[in-house]
């Protein structure tokens, strides 16, 4: 999404650089800065690559029309609730059981592991995305805000609505749950 292209109704300007309040810190660059993580926000929700891309666009086109997005003073967790609340709105019931595709999952550092322990590495990265998708949604939700590193307890508690103690539990609770799966799942592997 680095290149997004916004397309206005008939009459509306532009985004142009240089203007606004912000001087040379454009709409375009305000886009640019964010929108890695508008997007993963709306993946985290959507759990569909086409359908996180146009929330992720539909996020910054609601905020261009708005015409108010240079005085926004958390610009984080603003997008972030406007990205969750477009997903949500994106999401279609019957994508609620669908996996993300191995390759939308974000590749783990490999450094110098040798081609098995990369193949082990992919399919537990794969296997912890299926029990993460498997979770109840008032647990996953959470734990998918929080685990893309980038958002603080409270900005995630404010984008759902929750109380921060509300999540905190439901937080440790799917982190627990997830222990334990992997937990039973090693025990599995070595008794093979």
């Amino acid at each position: 999404m680095p290149n997004a292209i916004f397309i206005a109704k008939p009459g509306t300007p532009a985004p142009q650089a240089g203007g606004g309040a912000r001087g040379a810190d454009s709409f375009a660059a305000f886009v640019e800065r964010h929108s890695q993580f508008v997007y993963r926000i709306a993946l985290a929700v959507a759990r569909n690559t086409h359908d996180a891309e146009d929330a992720a666009q539909e996020t910054f086109l609601q905020i261009f029309r708005g015409g108010r997005w240079e005085q926004i003073e958390d610009e984080r967790g603003y997008l972030a609730r406007v990205a969750w609340r477009m997903a949500v709105r994106r999401r279609k019931p019957r994508l609620l059981e669908q996996e993300l595709p191995p390759e939308t999952s974000f590749a783990l550092p490999s450094g110098e592991v040798s081609p098995e322990q990369s193949a082990m590495n992919r399919q537990l990265e794969a296997w912890l995305h299926t029990r993460i998708d498997a979770l109840p949604e008032k647990l996953r939700q959470p734990l998918v805000l929080a685990a893309l590193g980038e958002l603080k307890l409270v900005e995630v508690a404010r984008i759902l609505r929750l109380p921060e103690g509300t999540v905190r539990r439901r937080i440790h609770t799917a982190r627990q749950k997830l222990k334990k799966e992997l937990a039973e799942r090693k025990g599995e592997s070595h008794e093979r």
